[in-house]
């Protein structure tokens, strides 16, 4: 039965890693839920370009931490962290797209 990626993590949360990038952490709960996310690929590129509304080449990297059952994505952030413009400063608001997110077989 397909469930959120919220019911399967401990904790979804984002940040800057620089001035110029955030990073999206996800925790999950069980190694069966890690173990599946990542021989599917489900959080792949495409996907995160899909919910981000931004071109896969923003991506710089999506990495599977075995020893954390957690997955790390890093995106470039549309401005510099603090520029006039910028609604979040510590990129602490940007993980929401993933909040919902309906994952299948879990």
């Amino acid at each position: 039965m397909p469930k959120s990626l919220r019911e399967i993590s401990k904790a979804i949360r984002s940040k800057n890693s620089s001035p110029f990038e955030i990073t999206l952490d996800i925790i999950l709960k069980r190694d069966k839920y890690y173990k599946l996310l990542k021989k599917k690929k489900y959080i792949n590129k495409g996907l995160i370009s899909q919910l981000y509304g931004i071109s896969e080449n923003r991506i710089k990297s999506i990495i599977y931490f075995d020893p954390a059952n957690a997955i790390k994505i890093t995106m470039m952030r549309n401005i510099a962290s603090g520029t006039p413009g910028d609604t979040d400063v510590y990129g602490a608001q940007q993980h929401g797209p993933l909040l919902n997110l309906m994952v299948g077989d879990c």
